[in-house]
C-alpha cells in the first residue's frame, strides 16, 4: 500500500499538465494540484478510493508544517463560470508519514474552475486558498 501512496503522491507531482502549486502561511506549506481522474492509474485510484473517469477531476492537498507533514481539517468548494458551485468532501490519505487529502469533482465541459479552500491544520488558525484552473474532460 505504501507504494501505490508513492506512485499516487508522484504522479500528482510528475505530470506536467497537473504543475503542483504551493502557498505558505508562516511555517505552514499547502502543496495542491488539480487534475483529472483518467490520468490514475486504475490500481492507483482503486487504492485512494478514487473514481476514474473522463468527466471527473481530483484535487490533491498536501499540508506541511514546518517541512513534516501536518494533520489537518480541509473544506470547500469548486465552482464554475456559471457559478455553479459543487462542495468538496476531502477524505483523508496517510502512509507511513505522508498525510494528504483528496476530493472529486465533476467536469463537464473544458472550462476555468475557481477553487476555494479552508485549510486549518493542528488546531490551529483556519487559512483560505483560492485558485483558478482550466480543466478538461479527458
Amino acid at each position: 500500500m505504501h507504494r501505490i501512496a508513492l506512485l499516487f503522491i508522484a504522479l500528482c507531482l510528475s505530470l506536467p499538465a497537473l504543475a503542483e502549486r504551493k502557498q505558505s502561511f508562516g511555517d505552514l506549506d499547502v502543496h495542491y494540484s488539480a487534475f483529472n481522474s483518467s490520468f490514475l492509474q486504475p490500481e492507483i485510484a482503486a487504492a485512494a478510493g478514487l473514481s476514474r473517469s473522463k468527466t471527473q477531476g481530483v484535487l490533491n492537498i498536501a499540508v506541511l508544517k514546518a517541512g513534516h507533514p501536518a494533520a489537518a481539517v480541509v473544506s470547500g468548494e469548486v465552482r464554475n463560470l456559471l457559478g455553479q458551485i459543487h462542495n468538496l468532501r476531502f477524505k483523508q490519505v496517510s502512509e507511513g508519514e505522508a498525510i494528504y487529502y483528496v476530493a472529486q469533482f465533476p467536469i463537464e465541459q473544458q472550462e476555468m474552475l475557481r477553487f476555494s479552500l479552508q485549510i486549518q491544520a493542528d488546531g490551529g488558525n483556519t487559512h483560505s486558498l483560492d485558485f483558478n484552473q482550466e480543466l478538461f474532460p479527458d
